[in-house]
C-alpha cells in the first residue's frame, strides 16, 4: 500500500474528518486541514492541536484563490468539507450549491493545478434515494430527493470528470450512516444517535419516526477513517465504493442498547426503510472491512455521552416544527 507522507484534509475539524486526521498523524503523515468552521469545531481536533505534524488554515474551500497556495507538495488530498443534513439544504439550497458544488470544483481544481497524485472524495449514500434493493449496489440507479443528496452526487460526478478529462488519480466513498464520539452535538435536528443521546442525557423519551423497524447501515467513524486510508493507498482510480458496515440495524435495536421509553412520531416521506451497502467491491478490490461491531459501537457512545450534554433537546413539537419543510417539499403532492 502506497504511503502519502504530506495530506490534505478539507473539513478536516469536522466529525468524520478529526478522526481522519487522528489517524493519519498517528501514521507519522504531515497533515494539512482546511476548514472555515462553519460547522466543523476546534475540539474535534483537541487531542492532536499541539502536534508538530498537524497545520490548520482557515479558510473556504469554494474560494480558490485563497486555498490554492495551500496545495503545494501535497500527495494526497481527502476531500470532507460539505453542507450536510436534509432540511437545511431544502431550506438553503444555493449554500449546499456553493459549499458542495462549487466547493468540491475548487478543491479539485487546487489538486490538479498543484500536481497532487491522489484524489479521496466523500460521497453519500443518500444519492440512492429509496433503493429498489437491499444491499444496495454502487451500480443502484441514483434517485437523490433533496439539495443535500443532489449536492453530494454532483461533488462525485466532477470528481469522476477530473478523472476523466485530466486522469486525476480519484477515488469516491459513498458513506453509510456514519456515528460515533464527536459527531453533531448542536444545530440543525439531524442525526439519530445526536438526538437521542441527548434526550437519554435529559431524561426524555426517545423521539422515534414510524414504528422503528427501519433499519439503517450503521458505520463507526473508525472504520470510515480507516477505509479512506486502505483506498489512499491504492493504485485503484476512477472508481466509487460503498462504505458501510456489513449490516443493518433496526432503530428499535438502537433503542433497546440505549434503553429507555420512546415516544413515536409521525413517518416522514423520502426517508428509506431500509440503507443497507453491499460491500462486495471494496472487500475485494481494496481489501477493506469494517471491524466495529454495531453493539460495541453503541457501548462506545454511551461511554462517551457527555459529548452530547449540550445538544439540543428535541421534542414532538420541536422536531414537527424543524421538519415541516420536509413534509412540504418531499411530501405527496
Amino acid at each position: 500500500m502506497k504511503e502519502h507522507a504530506n495530506v490534505l484534509v478539507t473539513g478536516g475539524a469536522g466529525f468524520i474528518g478529526g478522526h481522519l486526521v487522528e489517524r493519519l498523524l498517528a501514521e507519522g503523515r504531515h497533515v494539512t486541514v482546511i476548514d472555515n468552521f462553519a460547522t466543523g469545531r476546534p475540539e474535534n481536533l483537541a487531542a492532536v492541536k499541539n502536534n508538530k505534524r498537524l497545520t490548520v488554515r482557515t479558510a473556504d474551500v469554494a474560494d480558490f484563490h485563497a486555498i490554492k497556495p495551500y496545495f503545494k507538495g501535497i500527495d494526497c488530498v481527502f476531500h470532507l468539507a460539505a453542507l450536510a443534513d436534509i432540511v437545511p439544504s431544502i431550506q438553503r439550497p444555493l449554500d449546499y450549491h456553493r459549499a458542495n458544488v462549487d466547493g468540491t470544483i475548487s478543491v479539485l481544481e487546487a489538486a490538479r493545478q498543484a500536481g497532487v497524485p491522489k484524489f479521496l472524495y466523500t460521497a453519500s449514500s443518500s444519492c440512492y434515494g429509496l433503493p429498489d434493493v437491499t444491499p444496495t449496489p454502487e451500480t443502484a440507479p441514483i434517485r437523490p430527493m433533496y439539495p443535500y443528496a443532489l449536492t453530494k452526487y454532483l461533488g462525485e460526478q466532477y470528481a469522476l470528470g477530473w478523472n476523466k478529462i485530466y486522469k486525476m488519480a480519484v477515488t469516491s466513498l459513498r458513506l453509510f450512516n456514519v456515528y460515533g464520539p464527536r459527531a453533531r452535538t448542536t444545530g440543525t435536528y439531524g442525526a439519530v444517535f445526536g438526538v437521542f443521546l441527548a434526550q437519554k442525557l435529559a431524561g426524555r423519551p426517545y423521539t422515534v419516526v414510524g414504528d422503528g423497524a427501519q433499519t439503517r447501515d450503521f458505520t463507526f467513524v473508525t472504520d470510515v477513517a480507516d477505509a479512506f486510508v486502505r483506498a489512499s493507498g491504492s493504485e485503484i482510480s476512477g472508481e466509487v465504493f460503498n462504505v458501510g458496515s456489513g449490516g443493518t440495524y433496526s432503530v428499535n435495536r438502537l433503542v433497546e442498547l440505549l434503553g429507555g421509553p420512546v415516544l413515536h412520531i409521525e413517518k416522514r416521506p423520502g426517508e428509506p426503510d431500509c440503507t443497507f451497502a453491499d460491500v462486495k467491491k471494496i472487500h475485494k478490490k481494496l481489501g477493506w472491512k469494517a471491524k466495529v461491531k454495531f453493539a460495541d459501537g453503541v457501548k462506545v457512545m454511551l461511554e462517551n455521552i457527555q459529548m452530547w450534554k449540550n445538544a439540543p433537546v428535541w421534542d414532538k413539537k420541536s422536531i414537527s416544527r424543524e421538519t415541516a419543510d420536509w413534509f412540504k417539499y418531499l411530501g405527496d403532492k
